[in-house]
């Protein structure tokens, strides 16, 4: 972190600090809240510091936006407004991030279609409902304030759920459901299970880690890491494992670099046949996972003793854009499409590897054309936020992880 960015994160803190302080004392009895979950963040953040710290400055994790561009305009960068910290989490920008908002009026001609940005109060749903459907969302007039504490915690009936039983100015209920992925459902699923669809992350995480046994990790246990401490700093309440308001994806090299192992193998010896076995060992669901841009590259390069490249190959992995591959042939049909501009981006780029579930192990083979001799073959995993940038902007991509092999072919 630059420090610039580490002066104006902490000039916040140290004034959203005073505030609250002030707001603690003040904190009426019965709060209420009538702005339903458009309530802004920090009107949470004057009781709840760290938790607030947490969500709008990404404090205690290794997030940072990473820009982007408009595919029909390669050299424009969409960055984030100035007034938002570059190190924030996605659930604190979902408002104001630049590429939803620009593919909101590109593609679905202003259409509020991502109601997942700012939904109205919800009931947790039963973690085995067969369909998630999209929650309700906010008036028009309330979208602007994206996703807030209240989106998660406030109920439809005007309390403020967490874990446990507490006692606070405003009225609470202990939900244990918020401490599982049934929590994170309806914003982070759509419809029905389809198996290398995007938008699939909550039923991914069931259908393929869960309820097959590959674990009991739900969504919180590694996007929101707990801790000891107090909930609300300045009441009288005891220290609790509290949740770190992070949820640490895309934009974070630790949680990258925890998701996919990479192998490179050499099947029979003295030939030149390539395994590169790609492993889902860290993430309990497809990776890579939600949106249809997020994409994985593998990029393999031969090299001779001397260092000079003499074979490459490279493979992508995706979600595809519906419920069947993305594949050019769909490409006129798409044109009658009402989201033709979306389904023919992802069209446009052909057919590609789907993502890796949890647990799977994809081998992929090569068999590069190879004199005899001794060579070095490099294998690199990145990650890429958005695929449909032009091959040449790298400023939104990763490496996650690297393998090399001495090949010796006979």
């Amino acid at each position: 972190m630059n420090q610039r960015v580490t002066a104006t994160i902490m000039a916040a803190l140290a004034a959203l600090l005073t505030t609250a302080s002030m707001a603690a004392v003040a904190a009426p009895e019965g709060m209420t809240f009538p702005e339903g979950t458009a309530t802004p963040s920090e009107t949470c953040g004057a009781c709840h510091k760290a938790i607030y710290r947490e969500f709008a400055f990404g404090f205690g994790s290794d997030i940072h936006y990473q820009p982007t561009t408009i595919p029909s305009k390669p050299g424009e960068k969409l960055v984030m407004p100035a007034k938002v910290a570059a190190t924030a989490t996605a659930h604190a920008f979902a408002g104001v991030e630049p590429y939803p908002i620009h593919a909101r009026e590109a593609e679905e001609e202003g259409k509020s279609c991502n109601v997942c940005h700012f939904p109205e109060p919800f009931a947790i749903p039963d973690i085995n409902t067969p369909e998630m459907v999209k929650p309700k969302a906010r008036p028009k007039g309330q979208e602007a304030g994206g996703l807030t504490c209240a989106s998660c915690h406030l109920t439809p009936e005007g309390k403020i759920r967490g874990p446990y039983e507490v006692k606070a100015p405003h009225e609470t209920v202990a939900d244990p459901a918020v401490q599982t992925a049934a929590m994170c459902a309806y914003c982070h699923s759509m419809g029905k299970r389809v198996i290398g669809k995007q938008t699939q992350t909550f039923l991914e995480w069931r259908d393929d880690f869960n309820k097959p046994g590959l674990g009991r990790q739900q969504c919180q246990d590694c996007h929101m890491p707990r801790t000891m401490r107090k909930v609300a700093e300045d009441f009288d309440n005891p220290e609790r494992a509290v949740a770190r308001h992070l949820w640490t994806g895309g934009r974070s090299q630790q949680r990258l670099a925890s998701a996919l192992s990479l192998t490179v193998s050499q099947p029979d010896a003295g030939k030149a046949d390539l395994a590169f076995h790609v492993i889902n060992i860290g993430a309990g669901h497809s990776v890579p996972t939600g949106s249809n841009r997020r994409a994985i590259y593998l990029n393999v390069e031969v090299a001779t003793r001397k260092g000079k490249p003499v074979a490459t190959k490279e493979w992508m992995f995706a979600p595809w854009y519906g419920p069947r591959p993305d594949d050019r042939k769909f490409l006129e049909e798409d044109k009658k499409r009402p989201d033709a501009i979306a389904a023919s981006q992802a069209d446009a780029q052909g057919p590609h590897e789907t993502n890796i579930r949890a647990g799977e192990e994809r081998i992929l083979t090569w068999l590069p054309k190879l004199k005899p001799g001794e060579y070095t073959v490099k294998a690199r995993l990145i990650y890429d936020l958005n695929r449909y940038n032009p091959r040449s902007f790298t400023a939104d991509q990763t490496e996650i992880n690297r393998s090399i092999l001495t090949l010796k072919v006979k």
